[in-house]
């Protein structure tokens, strides 16, 4: 035998000595004690059982508790915390809640632009010539911003439309209040949304009237359209702006060219250096084919044994030294060299000069020609609308009301007091059992 199968037997043997020892005393006692009516026997039982702890007997194991039933507990929680929020709500949607129509229209942010070649119109030239979806992006924030709840409640009084006493207390706009509230009102009812492929804007106006959605949204695209022509008409002032900027430059600079070579004529008293140089060198070789000449004229008579003092001698010796004195001077007008102690033109500092000045021309007409040409390429872009709002599904009156979207609206509100009742119950239930 076990140790626990010895514990066992001793703890049944001590129980049947408890009972053997109790049972004269409960028929002795029950002799004298007097009998209890039929009536008060269960209350009495039932207050026995509830104060003996019989779980403190030896060997006896706790008392099986019966199983409550759970079923109406939850049936009765569930009614309470979902079906009877859920059918607050069906009776604002069905009942109270007032009918509200949607007026459409879908537009793109659309350019026409014609390539212009590789040229510089100014910092906007980038903006016009590139796809539009950043514009897209302008159109819808400016649909949405305060400044457009401004114009329209200037132009249609936005204001009274959200605010008419036919509509339910928690759909309308509540006046006065400040601006700020009335944009926050109309960002909720006036909806404008990118479609990131094709770029399309499809706007969405909610009023409380056909009448009043079709006009809110007939006042978005009309506003809208304003604002792309603007952009449009400051894009194209600005490129002609610029190109006339560069035109005006490059002509002052041309004039500036010009000027400085007039200068230049008078004070060296030359009108082409180049041609000068060139005619120089040209009475230079004349002048060494005469030397040249007269050298072998000289040698000749030279050779003929003639006499040094003759007149034949003597007159060529003169027309060589003659010709030698002119061709040093041409030399020294072309070079540098004693130019500063004869005061006599250096043509060589003239040319260097005035090649300076003829590549200022030059580049000065180049830009001159360039930028008239940008100039009128621009004006001709310019008599052009760059970017435009192209409207190809306009805002209609609508006949259905689309909103509020009551069996939709049941749904989400069944599922949300549904998890909310559900994660309510888990961790009450949870506090529940870490208490006991």
């Amino acid at each position: 035998m076990s140790v626990d199968e010895v514990k066992q037997g001793e703890r049944l043997r001590g129980i049947i000595d408890v009972a053997r020892n109790a049972v004269p005393e409960l028929r002795r006692n029950a002799e004298t004690i007097e009998p209890i009516p039929d009536r008060k026997l269960p209350a009495l039982l039932r207050q026995a059982r509830d104060r003996l702890d019989w779980t403190r007997i030896p060997g006896l194991r706790p008392r099986a508790q019966k199983e409550e039933n759970l079923l109406p507990f939850l049936i009765r929680r569930f009614s309470l915390f979902v079906l009877l929020p859920t059918a607050v709500v069906a009776i604002y949607l069905f009942v109270v809640a007032s009918d509200q129509y949607i007026a459409e229209a879908q537009f793109a942010v659309r350019g026409n632009v014609e390539p212009m070649g590789d040229v510089n119109l100014g910092e906007f030239t980038s903006l016009i010539q590139k796809h539009n979806s950043q514009d897209s992006f302008i159109v819808r924030d400016f649909i949405h911003s305060q400044t457009m709840v401004e114009a329209a409640e200037k132009e249609i009084g936005v204001t009274k439309m959200f605010s008419r006493s036919d509509a339910d207390f928690w759909a309308r706009f509540n006046p006065p209040q400040p601006i700020e509230e009335l944009t926050r009102y109309w960002r909720r009812h006036v909806e404008a949304q990118i479609d990131a492929i094709s770029g399309v804007i499809t706007l969405t106006a909610r009023a409380f009237t056909p009448e009043d959605a079709l006009a809110i949204a007939k006042e978005v695209v009309a506003k809208s359209e304003g604002l792309i022509n603007a952009i449009s008409r400051r894009a194209q002032a600005d490129m002609i702006e610029h190109a006339q900027k560069d035109a005006t430059d490059a002509q002052e600079r041309l004039k500036r060219a010009h000027l400085a070579l007039q200068q230049y004529r008078n004070r060296w008293g030359i009108i082409d250096p180049i041609k000068s140089a060139e005619s120089t060198l040209i009475t230079l070789t004349s002048l060494r084919k005469d030397k040249l000449k007269a050298e072998n004229d000289l040698q000749v008579l030279r050779g003929s044994n003639l006499n040094e003092n003759s007149r034949g001698i003597q007159v060529l010796v003169a027309s060589i030294a003659a010709i030698d004195h002119q061709m040093k001077q041409l030399q020294d007008q072309l070079t540098t060299e004693n130019s500063t102690a004869t005061g006599a033109p250096n043509m060589t500092q003239a040319l260097l000069e005035y090649e300076g000045l003829l590549i200022e021309r030059t580049i000065a007409e180049k830009l001159n020609e360039s930028a008239n040409t940008l100039l009128d390429r621009a004006r001709v872009s310019a008599s052009k609308q760059q970017i435009y709002l192209a409207t190809f599904v306009p805002p209609v009156l609508p006949i259905a009301s689309l909103y509020p979207h009551r069996g939709y609206g049941i749904l989400i509100a069944f599922f949300c007091f549904l998890v909310l009742w559900s994660s309510v119950s888990l961790v009450l239930a949870g506090v529940k059992d870490q208490r006991l």
